[in-house]
């Protein structure tokens, strides 16, 4: 391992509370197998915890009592597992076509014991085996504008796409206004999560489709 681990931040048991252990464990593995199983790249490590799991642990209050979430190109687990871990109450499909990506999600999930998670291979585009998700989310998958035909046809009527962005989310919805149309999103706006509990804020897409 050619670089440190970033010391877990204060923030994260604020976050996960009572499952921070399985937060850990999670990190733990990421940080020890996920440069070598070409998960995350060898920079990532001193900004594990920052960049990555605290970075979709701010989403999970956004997540529905019960529902069925489904996570397009779930690859090291970024945010399906983590979000997992923090809300056992809502089931979740992880989507991802690779399969090295498929067996590490899977090996996290039976590790951690998550029995609200299912392992899906399949692109986003042919997981209509998922079933008509309650919401969608993604991470670092593709411009919004590319993401609707993927994700929209996924979701239930009045569903919502939860989809994690970066700074230039409000032109990446600019940009799609005509996708926005034909996949009958509505109520699109950019929220900002993690304000005064992480040092870097992440942005999501909220929308809902009807």
């Amino acid at each position: 391992m050619t670089s440190t681990v970033e010391t877990e931040p204060a923030s994260a048991g604020t976050l996960f509370g009572q499952r921070i252990e399985l937060a850990r464990s999670f990190t733990e593995s990421l940080a020890r197998e996920g440069e070598e199983r070409g998960l995350i790249g060898p920079l990532e490590l001193p900004r594990l915890w920052t960049r990555h799991i605290l970075n979709c642990a701010v989403v999970a209050p956004l997540l529905q009592t019960g529902a069925l979430v489904g996570d397009i190109g779930s690859g090291a687990g970024l945010p399906g597992i983590v979000l997992a871990i923090a809300r056992p109450d809502v089931r979740f499909v992880l989507i991802e076509p690779m399969e090295r990506r498929v067996a590490w999600l899977q090996e996290q999930k039976d590790v951690l014991s998550l029995d609200n998670v299912e392992v899906l291979r399949a692109r986003g585009e042919d997981a209509k085996s998922a079933g008509r998700l309650d919401q969608v989310t993604a991470r670092a998958v593709s411009a919004f504008r590319k993401l609707l035909p993927i994700t929209a046809p996924l979701v239930r009527d009045g569903g919502e796409l939860v989809l994690m962005k970066g700074a230039n989310a409000q032109a990446e919805i600019d940009a799609a206004s005509k996708e926005i149309r034909r996949f009958h999103i509505h109520d699109v706006r950019v929220e900002i999560l993690g304000t005064g509990v992480v040092d870097e804020v992440t942005r999501v897409i909220r929308a809902t489709v009807r």
